[in-house]
Order: C-alpha cells, then sequence, then structure tokens
C-alpha cells in the first residue's frame, strides 16, 4: 500500500489517477489515519477529510488498502491484484502476515521479481539494501537472493499471482487482530473471517465462532457482545471488552461488512434517511455480495480493466514522511493505460456457497473453471504422491488439535483434572503438535512451489519431496520418547475418568461436541499412527522412483528412518488400539464391568438374530479372545446398547441344522443356551430407507460408530478390518454429485474409521455431514449413469447413489483403494462364519 502525506489544510479530497476499474472498486478501501483513529471508506467516493477528523493540528496519512476477501474475483482483476501484492509487502514488513522465516522469504523473492526483474547479483544486492520488505531481513537476505534466481522469465504479473498464490494457503492470510480481554479479564485478541468470529490467544486460535451459530452481533460502550442461538452448547451470549468505544464500533462494522459480503445473496437495500436525527450506531453494506460477484464472473467473463505492470522505470513519488508507516518503496506505475493486459495463470478455485446435505440449492462448480484449475497442476506422479502427505497432513494436525486445543480448553474452564493428568497428558502431545505445525508449513511451501514451476529451468529442485520427508524423518526420531508413553497417558486418562465424576461428564459431553468426530481417546492413537502412514507413502515414493532418480535416495533414506521408529512402536501400537477399542465399547455398553480387564482382546462386531419368545429378534454380539456378548440398542440419549448375555468362550459348542430356520445354528455354554440365525436377505426399500433415516436424524457422532454403523447395516467388522482401516486413512478436496443433480460440488473429504467426513474447506473445525461406507459398494459410473467426465467413482447402497471426482488418475486410484477396504462387504467374513471358524 502506498502512502501520501496530506496537508491539514481542509476541505481536503483525493480522486483515483489509477486505473481502478468500476467492478474492483467493492474489493478496495480507503484509510484515513490519525494519531487518534483509523477511518475506513469504500471507493469512490469517500467523504471530505476534514468532516472525518476531529482536529487537524496532527498530521493524517493517505494509505490505499486493500480488503481482504476471498480471491475469488481476483483473475478479472490485473490492477486490483496488483494493489493486493502491495498489501501483502506492507504486511510481510508490518509482521502482519504471520509466516515461518522460508515462507517469507519465498515471498520476498517474488516481490524482488515483481520489482527488479530476473536475477542480477548486483540489482538484488542494492535493492535489498535499499528496501526492508521482512523485520528478518538480513537474516534470509541469501535465501532470498537463492529463490529468486530460480524466478527468471517470471513477468511482474505472474509475480503478484505467486505471492497471492502462496499467501492465501497460509493459516493466519487476512487475519487482523483487533486486542480485547475476555470476562475474566485474559487478553485475547477478536479477528474476522469469512466463516466468521475467531479467537486467540496470542496467535493461537481457541474457538471459531460460525456466522451460522451468530444471533447478533452489538456493542455498548467497551463491550463487544456476541449472541448465539440457544441450540450452541455454550452460553448464549459472550462479552468482549475493548479498548475504547471506537475500537468497538470500528470492529462491529468490519464483523457486518464480513457478514454481509458471505452470507447474503442479494446486497442490502438502503434505508431511507430519517429527517430527524436518530441516537445510536447504524450501519449496512453498501457493496455487492459474494455471491453477487461471482454471478457477474460467471455472466460477464473475464474483462480486465487495460493495464500493464512494468519493471523499469519507476516512477517514484517523492512525499514526506509524516507517519511511521510510510512506505519507503516507490510505485511503480505504467505510462500508458491503454497497453493491452498481460495474460496470467488460471482462476484460483471459489469457495463453496451452499449446504453440505441438501441437493436443493448446491451451486454447480464451472467445468471450464475446474479443467483451467486441473491443467496448471504437474502431472508427474509424485507429485500427487506428494499432495497426498501434504492433505493427510493437514487432517491429522487437526485431529491434534482436538487435544491440544479443544479438549485442554474444556477441562481448563471445568477444572476437571488434576494437575498430574494435565502435565502427563499435554506435555507429550504439544511437544509433537508444534513439531507437525513446522511440519506441515514445510510441506505447504513445497508443494506451492512445485505447483507453480512447470517451467523446464526450475525442474530438480522444487519437484522434489524426499529431501523435506529426510529431515523431518530424521528430527521426528527426537520424540520417540513422548511416542512411547501414550500406553501411560491412556491407561491414566481411563482411570482418572472411572475415578473423577466431573472429569468423567466433562469427557462425555466433549465426545458429543461436533468437533469431537471419533471417539475421544482415538485422537491420542492418531501419532503413533501418522508414522505408519508415513512409511506407507514413502514406499510408495519409492517404488515409484527410479535407482537413478535425483529424489530417490532422500525417499530411501527417510524410509529407512521412519520404519525404524514404526518398528520399536508397532506392538505398542497393537496394544494401544485394543485397549481404545475396549474402552470404547465401554462407554457405549451398559451391563458390563471391567471390560479392559488385563488379557482380553477384541475380536469382532456384528450383527445376528436371536431366537426369543417373540421370535427373531436383532442383537449385536461382541466377540472377545475370552467370552462373547449379545446386546441390544436402547432407547437412551446417547444411543448405548444394553447387555443382554455374557458367554464364556471356554467350553463353547456350536451346532447346526438343528432347526428348520434357514441360516440358523446352536451356540451352547456352560451357563445358558442360544439359537441364533444371520440374514442373508436383503433389506426392503422401506427398511433400508427408515436405517438410513435413523442414522442422519442422531444428533451426536456416536451414530457413526462401527457398532451403530454394523446394526443398521447387518454387517460386521473385525479388528484386523480396524487396523487396515487405520493404514488407509486419506483426506483431500473432491468434487461431489448426487445422482439427480446437474452440477459438482467441491468438498473436503476424510475417510477414517470407515466413513467420509465431509468439509466445506480443510480449515473447518468440524465435519458438516458424514457417510458411513460400511455396505456400500464402489464402481466407476455405466453409460446409464450419464457421467463424461474421468477420474469418476461412484458410491451406491441401494437406491443411494454418489458420484465422486478426483483430480488425477492416482488419486482416483487411491480414493477406490481405501474405499473399497472398508465399503464393500463382499469379501467381509461373517460373524456367524468367524465363531465356527474361532478355536475355544
Amino acid at each position: 500500500c502506498q502512502s501520501f502525506s496530506l496537508p491539514p489544510s481542509p476541505p481536503f479530497t483525493y480522486s483515483f489517477p489509477w486505473p481502478v476499474h468500476k467492478d474492483e472498486r467493492p474489493l478496495l478501501l480507503i484509510a484515513y489515519t490519525t494519531a487518534c483513529r483509523e477511518l475506513l471508506h469504500k471507493l469512490p467516493t469517500p467523504p471530505l477529510i476534514n468532516n472525518q477528523i476531529w482536529s487537524c493540528t496532527s498530521s493524517c496519512v493517505f494509505k490505499c488498502c486493500c480488503m481482504l476477501f476471498n480471491f475469488v474475483l481476483l483473475p478479472l482483476f490485473l490492477f486490483c491484484r496488483y494493489l493486493f501484492s502491495l498489501q501483502m509487502k506492507r504486511d510481510l514488513m508490518e509482521s502482519r502476515l504471520i509466516c515461518t522465516e522460508n515462507t517469507g522469504a519465498l515471498l520476498a523473492s517474488h516481490l524482488v521479481q515483481s520489482e527488479i526483474g530476473d536475477y542480477d547479483d548486483v540489482a538484488d544486492g542494492d535493492f535489498l539494501r535499499n528496501n526492508k520488505l521482512l523485520p528478518y531481513q538480513e537474516k534470509v537476505q541469501e535465501r532470498i537472493m537463492e529463490l529468486h534466481r530460480r524466478h527468471l522469465g517470471q513477468t511482474p504479473a505472474e509475480s503478484d499471482f505467486q505471492i497471492l498464490e502462496i499467501a492465501r494457503k497460509l493459516e493466519m492470510y487476512g487475519v487482523r487482530f483487533h486486542p480485547a480481554a475476555d470476562r475474566e479479564g485474559t487478553k485475547i485478541n477478536l479477528a474476522v473471517a469469512h466463516m466468521g468470529l475467531q479467537v486467540f490467544q496470542g496467535n493461537t486460535k481457541i474457538n471459531t465462532f460460525n456466522w451460522s451459530k451468530i444471533r447478533k452481533l452489538s456493542f455498548k460502550r467497551k463491550r463487544f457482545l456476541i449472541k448465539l442461538h440457544p441450540e450452541s452448547l455454550i452460553s448464549d451470549t459472550l462479552e468482549f471488552m475493548m479498548a475504547s468505544r471506537d475500537q468497538c464500533k470500528i470492529f462491529w462494522k468490519i464483523c457486518v461488512e464480513y457478514h454481509s459480503f458471505f452470507r447474503l445473496f442479494d446486497q442490502p437495500q438502503p434505508k431511507s434517511k430519517t429527517i430527524l436525527f436518530t441516537r445510536g450506531s447504524s450501519f449496512r453494506y453498501s457493496g455487492r455480495t459474494q455471491k453477487q460477484l461471482v454471478d457477474y464472473v460467471r455472466e460477464n467473463g473475464a474483462k480486465r480493466t487495460p493495464y500493464q505492470r512494468c519493471v523499469f522505470p519507476h516512477i517514484v513519488y517523492t512525499l514526506p514522511q509524516l507517519s511511521p508507516y510510510h512506505s519507503k518503496d516507490p510505485l511503480c506505475l505504467s505510462p500508458s493505460y491503454q497497453m493491452s493486459t498481460l495474460s496470467l495463470p488460471g482462476q484460483a478455485p471459489s469457495p463453496l456457497q451452499s449446504p453440505i446435505l441438501s441437493e436443493v440449492g448446491s451451486n454447480a462448480r464451472l467445468e471450464e473453471d475446474e479443467e483451467g484449475r486441473r491443467k496448471r497442476y504437474p502431472t508427474d506422479k509424485a507429485y500427487f504422491i506428494a499432495k497426498e502427505i501434504l492433505t493427510t497432513e493437514r487432517t491429522y494436525l487437526k485431529d491434534l488439535e482436538v487435544i491440544t486445543v479443544w479438549f485442554r480448553s474444556a477441562v481448563i474452564k471445568e477444572n476437571a483434572m488434576p494437575e498430574a493428568l494435565m502435565t502427563l497428558l499435554f506435555s507429550n502431545i504439544d511437544p509433537i503438535y508444534e513439531f507437525h505445525r513446522g511440519f506441515l508449513k514445510e510441506l505447504d511451501q513445497r508443494l506451492a512451489l512445485w505447483e507453480g514451476r512447470s517451467n523446464a529451468h526450475a525442474k530438480g529442485d522444487f519437484q522434489r519431496i524426499g529431501d523435506v520427508m529426510l529431515r523431518n524423518m530424521c528430527a521426528l526420531k527426537e520424540f520417540t520418547g513422548y511416542l512411547q508413553k501414550h500406553d501411560e497417558v491412556l491407561t491414566e486418562l481411563e482411570k482418572a475418568t472411572k475415578r473423577l465424576k466431573k472429569l468423567e461428564t466433562v469427557y462425555k459431553e466433549f465426545e458429543l461436541q461436533k468437533v469431537c468426530y471419533l471417539p475421544l481417546n482415538t485422537f491420542l492413537l492418531k501419532p503413533i499412527q501418522r508414522l505408519m502412514h508415513y512409511k506407507l507413502i514413502l514406499e510408495r515414493l519409492c517404488k515409484h522412483y527410479s535407482p537413478a532418480h535425483r529424489d530417490h535416495d532422500d525417499c530411501k533414506e527417510a524410509l529407512k528412518e521412519v520404519a525404524e521408529i514404526a518398528t520399536q512402536l508397532q506392538s505398542s501400537l497393537i496394544r494401544l488400539e485394543n485397549f481404545q477399542k475396549l474402552t470404547e465399547l465401554q462407554r457405549d455398553l451398559i451391563g458390563i464391568e471391567n471390560l479392559t480387564a488385563p488379557g482380553r482382546e477384541f475380536i469382532r462386531e456384528g450383527c445376528l438374530y436371536k431366537l426369543t419368545k417373540k421370535g427373531l429378534q436383532q442383537r449385536m454380539f461382541f466377540l472377545f479372545s475370552d467370552m462373547l456378548l449379545y446386546t441390544s440398542k436402547g432407547v437412551t440419549a446417547t444411543n448405548q446398547f444394553k447387555v443382554h448375555g455374557q458367554l464364556p468362550l471356554h467350553g463353547m459348542i456350536e451346532s447346526e441344522n438343528e432347526w428348520s430356520v434357514p441360516h440358523c445354528f446352536t451356540i451352547y455354554s456352560a451357563q445358558r443356551t442360544i439359537v441364533v440365525a444371520v440374514s442373508l436377505e436383503q433389506e426392503s426399500e422401506d427398511d433400508m430407507n427408515s436405517s438410513r433415516t435413523s442414522l442422519d436424524k442422531q444428533t451426536h457422532h456416536r451414530a457413526n460408530t462401527t457398532m451403530h454403523v454394523c446394526w443398521h447395516r447387518n454387517t460386521s467388522v473385525s479388528m484386523s478390518d480396524h487396523s487396515l482401516a487405520v493404514e488407509n486413512q486419506l483426506s483431500g478436496y473432491l468434487l461431489r454429485k448426487f445422482k439427480n443433480s446437474n452440477g459438482w460440488q467441491k468438498l473436503w473429504v476424510v475417510f477414517t474409521n470407515f466413513c467420509l467426513f465431509f468439509y466445506k474447506t480443510h480449515q473447518d473445525d468440524f465435519p458438516l455431514a458424514s457417510l458411513p461406507l460400511l455396505g456400500y459398494t464402489v464402481s466407476t459410473p455405466e453409460e446409464c449413469d450419464g457421467i463424461h467426465k474421468e477420474y469418476v467413482f461412484k458410491l451406491q447402497f441401494k437406491s443411494h447413489v454418489y458420484f465422486f471426482r478426483a483430480e488425477s488418475e492416482y488419486t482416483f486410484e487411491r480414493w477406490m483403494e481405501v474405499i473399497k477396504s472398508a465399503a464393500s462387504t463382499a469379501g467381509r467374513m461373517s460373524l456367524s462364519v468367524y465363531l465356527f471358524s474361532f478355536p475355544y
């Protein structure tokens, strides 16, 4: 952003001499900054400055700032994109754009390329000495010059595009902190984003309030109030204290603009002005909404304002510096506004506009946009394997946050956990979380470079992932001690929940929250399971590369390092997975104590029909290494199963062909004899619909546990199936289409625990919907389906059909592979067959 000092002589107005198109103006702001406050106005008609500033005794600074909305419009506006890159430049210098030093150096290298063109040793040194781009520039100057050397041939407009591509993937992009304090006086930072309001402690996000949860935003003097819908699990009204009424009002106006832009379909209609004065504050967003702008793009195409980015000569406006925020960098403008625009890379994908669950109103992506986006990606299979590492790492880090952020907040708020257990739990998980945060940023940066480097001169350094994996797998060995303590952590946590009623209550209530989409102790196993994922992915990379490939040796060494750690922890993982499953069943079953007895192993769970006085009744059976349990589904609020019988395996005998009922057999034990039957008949359509509706209507995540899915889908799952599902976890963006819909919708999809979880973006904290896959079949579309796209797979359960579209052949094959491992029951041994084959 460029700063201009203004003389303190009102009245004063300013008109833009730059080629700002009328469709760019909703994305821009003019900021008048004085010593006491900052006033923001949209283009093109801000009020007179003397009407907005209380006193002219102090100097003011005029800045051109960019609205930090989504980049869905930016492919239209070349000059607007240039202004956004200037905003990134200012944010980097003022430490507002929080990122790693490597990412900062990468962004700075693109800024240097846009200013002076291709790399020159002398020119680079002079430019970096005279222009400060980063607060820590001296520390990374060599790195900046090294990265700049790789941008050979990149035009200024392409550099602007790369700056925005990298910046938009940063977690803290667009986040502006507004200092505040909660009711207890704890200092926090509030921020507004496209999805809602965010709360930070320092630079760590501790809460997000989605726009859909917020009923009203208001302020009273220095108090900022958030009123939530009654169904929220937290207090109906949240109160934050800010420094002054003006700060409250500014933040409130920003909230109104963001909410209107992202949530409303149409531009709010202005109210007629009253004749008399009114008290209180009223404010309305006056620009187009995001939907209106997207519709405009779709209907009018890519009409760009004529503007050409240049490198030299610079047009330098030398103005007296009256503000510490004055920019020393020259503003480079084209001497002529009539020249043709430069062509830029394809359009960035637009955000979702519609709910997940409803077919009605779901927006379809433009096929041309999707094809253009796809062509920008490298075609090498290694790139998509590396991208799988990135996408699954994002999901893994979110899973760790369930413990490190959300569960920690819950137990601290209620003071429910003993200090010793708090220390044991979080001292083991926090270092792992911090390591993977840095690892994820490094992966994100490498993939961003890989995606953007398709020119021949850039190949060799960026189009590889082995060096990143080797460096981090070696570093991960230092955390082996923490991982070996997970056994103790799980055991002590389970003991404490049995001993402390308050902790047990907090534990159960937390598991009912949307953010805890799996049983809580499942997340504690993720760090060890993640090692197995690294091992499998690196094996896939080594198999893909030839021995002579430049990345093969690093991948081979990284595989060796992680395999060594995985071997040490393999037996511990098997024991922990069994313990986790037993504790999960202990909470979900009523009428059984001490299910986690030493030496007991879980083997299989599944549905059978038991002969009773009322005939054959559906029962859920659980087979362990020492006993067989059978239960029925209760009508409790938590959907628990009630235990009806417990049969020891020692001395158990089975006998077939004693009854006229098909597929029926008798189980004899020392205590009792029961008759069970296997239903090989398929459910009727009405039964299937009712069971699916029952699953969908459950308000708690417990409806997605395997026992509930086995109950409704009449199938069974073994411990080996669970282990296979752990190995086959996968996540990434897919395009989803219903059977009877016309368009495709982009979703972030996570496969874990025999279930697909759907998010709008990978940044969301909890899934919007889920689809249990047990009982589903996966295949490619048939001719009658009318799907004429590549990389599409079809999920079907009776008449329920979904189509999903991947971005590449490799990604398509991976989704088919992992879903087949969970969806199809054709090769899965039934519980009855397993009972007969088990040695008693």
